[in-house]
């Protein structure tokens, strides 16, 4: 019997090993892998952790975070609010296929003053340092709640605190000009001098490559009363859980909102609070999805 010609030969065992393989990698293993997954305890996880609502509609996954505001992005008060989500989506929407981190850090502190003819919604240039968001939303929190939004390196009137500060040797010698960076002109800056010099209003267009960055810590407690992850999104800008603390703040509010005693919120939101991991790793939080859910359906929305 004629051999096949080598290389005959050798194709044939190539066609043969890919089959094989194709038939464990590709068919058994995912078939294993989903049989795996269907086992008690891991089948939520491996649909999506979803949540359902009384009549078995999904409603959202306890992996994902949702904003609780109306159509004109105001907070609705008679649910708990997440955190910011401003890198997850145009409108801080939570969607998951753009999520990401805005990649500010501590030192973006200046804002890029808007066109005075355009604004803030118009002027596709400007844009709000980190400093002067985390101001905004720890004002508008804190008129929300009740309670003092002011925090260190903030204005009174929600922005970062900021100077431009010019020396007669560049760095050194003595102060010839201060200017409040974030603050335009037609507002009066919030510090009227610094160091004998008066404090100057920041002019659209002008040149302040020149000046060193100083902020003002003000005398805002050191500790403010709105948490810090009240204000500042998470890396992924998906996160739902919050503090304790942070839900703790809004506990008032809603048991106000809802006509329910503020010990039956508070055990709700002990029951969606998860501990540390392992007892040592992380830090407890509130899952907000879950928390408002179970808060619709012990206080349902008149």
């Amino acid at each position: 019997m004629a051999r096949l010609p080598r290389w005959i030969a050798t194709h044939l065992a190539a066609l043969r090993a890919v089959l094989v393989l194709t038939v464990i990698t590709g068919v058994l293993y995912p078939l294993a892998v989903l049989a795996v997954a269907q086992i008690p305890g891991l089948d939520a996880k491996a649909e999506g952790s979803l949540l359902y609502d009384e009549d078995g509609n999904v409603v959202g996954s306890s992996l994902i975070g949702q904003s609780y505001t109306d159509a004109d992005g105001e907070a609705v008060l008679a649910y708990f609010q997440s955190r910011p989500s401003m890198a997850a989506g145009e409108d801080g929407d939570y969607d998951p296929l753009v999520s990401g981190a805005s990649n500010l850090g501590p030192e973006n502190v200046v804002d890029a003053l808007p066109d005075p003819a355009l604004g803030w919604d118009g002027d596709e240039n400007a844009s709000k340092s980190l400093l002067t968001q985390v101001c905004e939303r720890s004002y508008a929190i804190g008129e929300r709640e009740g309670v003092d939004g002011s925090r260190p390196y903030c204005t009174d009137t929600g922005v970062g605190a900021v100077l431009g500060v010019f020396y007669s040797e560049g760095t050194t010698g003595e102060v010839t000009r201060v200017v409040s960076l974030n603050e335009p002109c037609d507002a009066s800056p919030f510090l009227p001098e610094y160091e004998g010099v008066q404090v100057e209003c920041a002019e659209y267009g002008a040149d302040y490559a020149k000046a060193i960055i100083t902020p003002i810590e003000g005398d805002a407690p050191a500790e403010p009363e709105v948490p810090a992850d009240a204000v500042t999104a998470s890396g992924s800008g998906l996160d739902p859980h919050i503090s304790p603390e942070y839900a703790a703040l809004q506990i008032p509010r809603i048991a106000a909102e809802r006509g329910a005693d503020e010990s039956a919120v508070r055990a709700l939101v002990d029951d969606a609070t998860t501990g540390r991991f392992l007892g040592f790793m992380g830090e407890p939080a509130v899952n907000v999805v879950e928390l408002n859910l179970a808060l619709d359906g012990a206080y349902p929305r008149s």
